[in-house]
């Protein structure tokens, strides 16, 4: 170990091994995760992260890839032993390739999710990954975790919008995926091993993207009911009228609107009366002319006006320009920012089929009322695919650390149920440190034992990310 450091300068250089000042990559973006890490690694390219891995192989050191450092779950922040190093994919930052012909981008890890929106746009293309943290969130750590987002509804997760990878062994070799091929019918698809691995298989060091048209015609609109179920009656009605043209559909339960206004004052009143729940949603097409846009109006406003002829929603706010849906959607993206703001809750990323979400809430939020005086859920999220962040707050009185005590039976209530609807305790936010111990208590025991099996012909030294994703 005496001489792992000295040989990580003379590869990288003196200025890409940090041994101090490391507090931004120690802790986790959610401050509930911090480690001691041996030193932080800035390999500039593929060639550098592959001569990284093998000197940790050599010396036993185990590895935390790291990226924007936006995670949820403490995937990618190191344990307080002192002896694992962090290996930072920032300074792979490169785009590769465009081809707008065959609607793809080959790009590094580190690219910054919104730089790759932006460029797709420059070439009139779509990359429709969208996230909260799109800003700082790099494209790596949104495969590593198969990021969702708000468009999932059309687009589908990361998984969904990736066609070739280059991941960087264990043992330092480069494998290269790097196909931008829509079918490729040769054996095993090994790049589905490593989407959502959370780097305990390798090092995923760039990608080919899928593009999409980009979208010209645009509509938004925010309704709001009283149940849970006309949300879900409301998403088929949407569907129907719109198809493939229908992109996003956020549930948000008042409680959230009220934190979003507590912390965002500016935030402006949609409705004259309150309601119990609200959606967020928006269709778009890619046509260019005018007559696109009128028809997507058309069939959108007709079909919110059958909803609310037919009592599914009780009002609407249909945006009118292009500020106003900026304006809506803000609403929608300031959620996870004002909970931050409140203090510390119990988070949940669920997923649950579709015709299942309405039955989820109705049976879930009254077993935590019954177990918690004044318990406060605040519910959201991407209602088109199933994905609720389903989060509690403490209730009055309580304090922060006396809550996150309560964790295990919170979670125990919220996580039965969703077991019980044949749900899943990690949508879109990966597991980490925080829900690997969730594996075991419901995955099956074989399903478990199958990735051990993976992990261990992929990582026979343990090396990859330990301590994450699979369950002690």
């Amino acid at each position: 170990m005496s001489d792992f450091l000295p040989e990580a300068r003379a590869l990288l250089g003196e200025a890409n091994v940090l041994t101090v000042d490391l507090a931004a990559y120690a802790t986790d973006w959610r401050g509930k995760f911090t480690g001691v890490p041996l030193a932080v690694l800035r390999p500039a390219d593929t060639a550098q992260v592959a001569a990284t891995v093998k000197l940790c192989a050599i010396h036993g050191v185990a590895i935390v890839p790291q990226g924007g450092n936006t995670g949820m779950c403490g995937g990618a922040t190191p344990d307080g032993s002192g002896q694992q190093v962090v290996l930072s994919l920032s300074r792979l930052n490169r785009v590769r390739n465009i081809d707008p012909l065959n609607n793809t981008m080959t790009v590094e890890a580190g690219c910054v999710l919104q730089t790759l929106q932006e460029l797709a746009t420059e070439h009139d293309r779509l990359f429709p990954l969208s996230l909260g943290a799109e800003g700082s969130c790099q494209i790596g750590g949104n495969i590593a975790t198969n990021a969702g987002g708000v468009q999932v509804l059309r687009y589908g997760n990361t998984r969904d919008l990736v066609l070739g990878l280059e991941v960087v062994l264990a043992d330092g070799q480069v494998l290269n995926l790097l196909r931008a091929l829509r079918k490729d019918n040769t054996g095993y698809d090994l790049k589905h091993l490593f989407i959502g691995s959370e780097g305990t298989l390798g090092i995923v060091t760039a990608a080919v993207l899928k593009l999409f048209p980009a979208p010209h015609a645009s509509a938004v609109a925010f309704a709001a009911f009283q149940t849970p179920q006309q949300a879900l009656q409301l998403l088929g009605l949407m569907r129907g009228a719109l198809g493939d043209r229908f992109t996003a559909f956020e549930l948000m339960s008042d409680a959230s609107l009220g934190l979003v206004r507590q912390y965002f004052p500016a935030t402006p009143a949609l409705f004259a009366e309150t309601h119990p729940w609200h959606v967020l949603m928006q269709a778009t097409d890619p046509g260019a002319d005018d007559g696109a846009q009128v028809a997507l109006d058309t069939s959108f406003q007709a079909a919110l006006e059958q909803a609310l002829e037919t009592g599914v929603i009780d009002d609407v706010v249909v945006a009118t320009s292009v500020a106003q849906a900026e304006e809506l959607w803000a609403v929608r993206e300031n959620i996870s920012e004002a909970q931050q703001h409140d203090g510390h809750n119990i988070k949940h990323d669920i997923a649950v089929p579709v015709s299942s979400v309405a039955a989820f809430i109705e049976e879930v939020q009254p077993l935590l009322h019954a177990a918690y005086t004044g318990v406060r859920p605040v519910v959201y999220g991407h209602l088109g695919d199933g994905n609720l962040h389903f989060n509690v707050s403490r209730p009055p009185g309580w304090s922060t650390p006396d809550w996150q005590g309560e964790s295990d039976r919170v979670n125990a209530i919220v996580l039965d149920v969703v077991a019980r609807l044949q749900g899943s305790f990690s949508a879109e936010h990966g597991l980490g440190q925080l829900k690997k111990h969730e594996m075991a208590l419901y995955k099956t025991p074989l399903e478990i034992e199958v990735m051990r099996r993976v992990k261990q012909a992929l990582d026979p030294q343990g090396l990859m990310n330990p301590g994450k994703l699979l369950p002690v």
